[in-house]
């Protein structure tokens, strides 16, 4: 789910502040960097397909760590997601960093 709202920002179907009370740390900061260009928006022929969110899976390094990395699909074009996901005290689960890697294809 949280993979979802991510990509929903990194396409510009969701404004950046829509993160704002799930993010923490320079979590919010990386995606005021990254989510103008909409790097995840479909270019050129797929342009009227929208990502898709093919794999997401998550490990454990600790008790309230999740790290967990996505591939995200549009047409022929695949591009890497990372997040990491860290629970307050108040049991709720925040994005403290996001990375993409390079588009292949």
């Amino acid at each position: 789910m949280f993979a979802e709202r991510l990509l929903a920002v990194l396409t510009g179907e969701r404004p950046v502040h829509w993160m704002l009370g799930q993010t923490i740390g320079d979590a919010y900061e990386q995606l005021v960097r990254l989510a103008p260009a909409n790097p995840l928006r479909p270019v050129g022929t797929a342009r009227r397909s929208r990502p898709v969110l093919r794999r997401c899976r998550s490990a454990s390094p600790g008790p309230d760590v999740l790290e967990a990395y996505a591939s995200i699909v549009t047409g022929a074009r695949v591009q890497a997601m990372a997040f990491r996901l860290e629970r307050g005290a108040d049991r709720r689960w925040r994005c403290a960093a996001v990375e993409l890697g390079p588009a292949a294809g």
